[in-house]
């Protein structure tokens, strides 16, 4: 079973984050410029205190009509964050994200931020399960049959 902590090991640990008291136009450079759909959002003691997509400027700025050089990211950020842990399994991950409709999941380890699950990380990781299960039934059916297939 493939765990949060296997798919951090692969991908990397880096998150990119932001204050509250920061403007939601900076949030959506930041994005822009980190190829990210989410920022993690860090009070000044490096606690999670939220999450800002692109789906919440989207709705939360543009369809309201409102600045995004004024809102800033405490006015639409989702405080309660549904996060993970490392030993988290993928299927949870998926459960989670399709329960919530989110994208995005952070990990926590006793309170500290150690990384960030996005769907696409989930559904590679999926396919790398399910690849490797094929392989592995093919190796055996081959072995069985003689190589015969």
């Amino acid at each position: 079973m493939t765990t949060v902590k296997n798919m951090l090991d692969r991908k990397g640990r880096e998150v990119w984050s932001i204050e509250p008291s920061q403007s939601v136009y900076h949030a959506v450079e930041m994005m822009e410029q980190k190829q990210v759909g989410a920022l993690t959002v860090l009070a000044d003691d490096a606690r999670l205190v939220g999450i800002i997509s692109e789906r919440d400027c989207a709705r939360k700025v543009l369809l309201q009509d409102r600045s995004a050089r004024e809102t800033t990211v405490a006015d639409i950020m989702t405080q309660d964050v549904v996060s993970v842990d490392e030993e988290t399994s993928v299927d949870h991950c998926m459960a989670l994200m399709a329960t919530n409709k989110i994208r995005h999941l952070p990990v926590l380890q006793d309170r500290n931020l150690t990384g960030i699950v996005a769907v696409g990380d989930v559904l590679k990781s999926i396919i790398r399960e399910q690849s490797t299960a094929i392989e592995e039934l093919e190796n055996y059916i081959k072995d069985e049959t003689g190589g015969s297939g």
